[in-house]
């Protein structure tokens, strides 16, 4: 084992001492930053490496992550924050690569009218340098796996099974494991070839694709059709809103994974929200975190959904209503997670 000669790392926590002393109030880290924006510790970064195109809406993004990334578990997402039109903005999206890949992998589909799906689908050079955060999310397989799993996904729900797969995949420890797939033609489905790839790979895996245009959509009966022993089998399901909550109502124990929030049960009053000095106007119904972003705003967010907390800032005046039940709360202090949450009348909200 190799060991430092005695009194190294004094020497060496002296030097970074006295370096950061000399540059005070920067650190030796912001000067190391400036040469690769990887480096840092403090800030989680990422670089485009690749891109590749999967469908004629989708591409797979590979990022190569700053020191700061701690991994993933196959199912997780990640958040991505890109500029657009000068103002940055973050979503989430399911990592596509698998456990103990050196690079991460998202591959996205262009969603129509959306804000950030565009950039990364069409104008990402390679190269870009992109905010991170660290992966989360619990649509995971459990350890032990298993003995039968059914992954059912449709469009872009495929990601976060593909994660899966490839890991298994890697590491040679494939179970009885059926996926039935939906999209809308054979050239709409993403990884179409690499499944068809992996099948071949692995006896114990099978592969059911189903094209809507064709055959129409997903469905509790289809699938009980198409796979005899589905009630011997862990599901895990990712796709719309409507296949999901068919497979709820007709299944028990089903894992399901959304992409889209919850329904809006009511409209927030609105009002005028002092977001870090800046008075914002939030149109009724609309989220904190829209406002903010429609206004130039820097906000944090993740999933968008109430889900991962990384949209949480702190209230200082007024309250605020929950766009899901059409509670009004909030009193100074308090953690607000500005995805969910309304203006109810005037309000502050600090900016980090």
């Amino acid at each position: 084992m190799f060991r430092s000669a005695p009194g190294t790392t004094s020497r060496r926590r002296g030097l970074l001492a006295a370096a950061s002393a000399l540059t005070t109030p920067l650190l030796p880290e912001d000067f190391l930053t400036l040469v690769d924006p990887l480096w840092s510790t403090t800030s989680l970064r990422g670089r485009v490496v690749a891109r590749r195109r999967e469908t004629g809406r989708a591409v797979s993004v590979t990022i190569e992550p700053g020191r700061a990334w701690a991994g993933h578990r196959a199912g997780q997402y990640v958040g991505i924050g890109v500029e657009v039109d000068g103002v940055r903005l973050t979503r989430s999206y399911s990592l596509t690569s698998p456990e103990d890949a050196e690079h991460l992998t998202v591959t996205v589909q262009e969603v129509d009218g959306g804000a950030v799906s565009p950039t990364l689908v069409r104008d990402l050079p390679i190269g870009t340098i992109v905010e991170l955060d660290q992966a989360a999310g619990g649509f995971v397989l459990p350890d032990p796996l298993p003995g039968k799993l059914l992954f059912v996904t449709a469009g872009s729900g495929i990601t976060p099974v593909m994660s899966m797969l490839r890991t298994l995949d890697r590491a040679g420890t494939m179970p009885d494991v059926v996926l039935v797939h939906g999209a809308r033609t054979p050239e709409d489905t993403i990884f179409r070839a690499e499944l068809a790839g992996l099948a071949a790979r692995h006896p114990s895996l099978r592969v059911v694709l189903r094209h809507s245009a064709v055959s129409g959509r997903l469905d509790p009966a289809t699938l009980d059709a198409a796979v005899a022993d589905r009630a011997d089998r862990a599901v895990y399901a990712c796709g719309p809103d409507g296949l999901l909550d068919a497979l709820e109502d007709a299944w028990d124990g089903v894992i399901a994974e959304r992409f889209t929030p919850p329904a809006r049960a009511t409209e927030g009053t609105g009002g005028t929200v002092d977001l870090g000095g800046d008075d914002v106007v939030v149109e009724s119904g609309q989220s904190l975190l829209e406002a903010g972003e429609a206004a130039g705003k820097l906000m944090p967010s993740g999933c968008r959904m109430g889900i991962c907390f990384g949209c949480v800032l702190p209230l200082r005046e007024g309250r605020v209503r929950d766009l899901r039940t059409g509670e009004a709360h909030g009193e100074p202090g308090d953690l607000v997670q500005t995805c969910i949450n309304s203006a109810c009348g005037p309000a502050r909200i600090d900016l980090p």
